[in-house]
């Protein structure tokens, strides 16, 4: 093990070393790698005209075109012609949605939307689906937002028209890390839905007593979402034909989103986040629950240009793809230039990076596993950002965290990326998945 580390070492030092003379290699057309790695970048902007030219710009060395703009996925027409586009351009599309959607009645013709406050609870919530539900497409409730409520039959329509080539949908963002900093999954969805979901925060948590009581509402309320039911849910009336994969990015409790019914997780690589840490967390929670797992590397700066510089985010992709991420996103936005945030010098790390990962064998450069554990108690969900992070958003630090902490610390110190982050969980067994395991109050060395 240790020597095939040092190949791999040695390999990225020779990589940053000679990186110019990649550029005497042949150029690699964007294609998916033969073990499914989709590398891509989001697209903020409000014209098709906008993600025509990004496309253009990048689809010979990525295969991924992320939409994440409101104005595109409340347009039908825009969204419609921009996800053409990228798929004739032999790329692969995911689209971003802040919410699917929908309205309910329930069996008693209470409009859930714009009813009695606890009827709001409930819609916001979650959905008892042993009621009747009423028509999807109530649009009179979206009228005051210039909305027509078009995803569910847009999304039924989606496979057909571009087949494997629409990956699928990006639900919600940031759910365990708005969870730990704010008390609630989606109390900062959007502008629009702050005083809806404020209903929600005080039915969802209402009787959370302790870190268990905490995990159960957060993944219950999170999966049985309306929008999260309409997407990978046939049983529901009016809702997805055939379920559909669903993305999200997060910095926090990755292992509940994934309890929450997520396919796939994208580790946030950025700000001053441990990208070690962060890393093992996901890909541990993705590898005992049989997910995939990915990166999305996002501002390093809260001032222009937000992204880090054009070298350190090459390391950060390579990090992410010798780990084993099945998806790598550059988080593209805001719109400083026709491109997005992003700038000729960063376009060109992203080709290098496409280039260095199909030059290299797998056999020259592997890919690192998850090879030692350490377990965490289980429902303790804290943010283990610092050691006096918040668990649940409700509760401080308390007596295990700092233990937690130092042997957190020690085993990325000690293994690397070797390192996987799991929980204490029945539901799952992990014993044959890992060589060496750690327990949160093991004593290390």
């Amino acid at each position: 093990m240790k020597s095939r580390l040092w190949v791999f070492l040695a390999g990225l030092l020779i990589f940053n070393i000679y990186a110019p003379a990649l550029y005497a290699y042949p150029e690699f057309k964007a294609q998916p790698l033969k073990d499914g790695f989709f590398f891509g970048v989001t697209f903020g902007g409000n014209t098709t005209s906008q993600a025509q030219l990004l496309i253009d710009k990048v689809k010979d060395y990525t295969n991924l075109f992320v939409i994440n703009s409101w104005d595109i996925t409340t347009n039908e027409t825009s969204l419609t012609e921009i996800c053409d586009y990228a798929v004739g351009a032999n790329m692969n599309v995911m689209v971003f949605f802040s919410f699917v959607f929908h309205n309910y009645t329930d069996q008693e013709g209470n409009d859930l939307i714009s009813g009695p406050l606890e009827k709001q609870e409930e819609s916001f919530v979650y959905y008892n689906y042993t009621h009747q539900s009423g028509s999807v497409y109530n649009s009179s409730s979206w009228e005051e937002l210039g909305i027509s409520p078009f995803h569910m039959s847009w999304l039924n329509d989606a496979r057909e028209r571009w087949g494997d080539k629409f990956v699928g949908v990006y639900l919600y963002d940031e759910p365990g890390g708005k969870q730990i900093d704010t008390g609630f999954w989606n109390r900062r969805a959007s502008g629009i839905s702050d005083v809806w979901f404020a209903a929600g925060d005080i039915a969802t948590f209402r009787n959370v007593s302790d870190y268990s009581d905490a995990a159960n509402a957060f993944v219950r309320s999170l999966s049985l979402s309306g929008s999260m039911q309409h997407v990978i849910n046939s049983s529901i009336p009016d809702s997805i034909s055939s379920p559909m994969p669903v993305f999200t990015s997060d910095y926090a409790l990755y292992w509940f989103d994934y309890l929450a019914g997520y396919d796939a997780v994208f580790a946030e690589l950025g700000w001053d986040n441990a990208e070690t840490q962060h890393i093992a967390l996901c890909r541990g929670a993705a590898n005992v629950q049989n997910k995939q797992w990915g990166a999305i590397i996002t501002w390093a700066d809260n001032k222009p240009p937000y992204l880090a510089k054009s070298d350190d985010m090459l390391q950060q992709m390579l990090t992410a793809h010798y780990a084993g991420a099945n998806y790598l996103i550059i988080f593209n936005h805001p719109q400083l230039n026709p491109y997005g945030a992003l700038t000729e010098e960063y376009f060109a790390a992203m080709k290098r990076f496409w280039n260095q990962i199909h030059t290299f064998p797998e056999g020259i450069l592997g890919k690192m596993k998850g090879e030692v554990a350490f377990v965490l108690p289980e429902d303790y969900g804290w943010g283990m950002r610092t050691p006096d992070d918040n668990i649940w958003g409700f509760w401080s630090a308390d007596g295990l965290s700092l233990l937690i902490w130092e042997n957190m610390n020690k085993l990325v110190a000690k293994y690397g990326q070797k390192l996987d982050v799991i929980y204490d969980d029945p539901q799952f067994s992990f014993t044959d998945k890992y060589s060496k395991i750690y327990f949160w109050n093991s004593t290390i060395d």
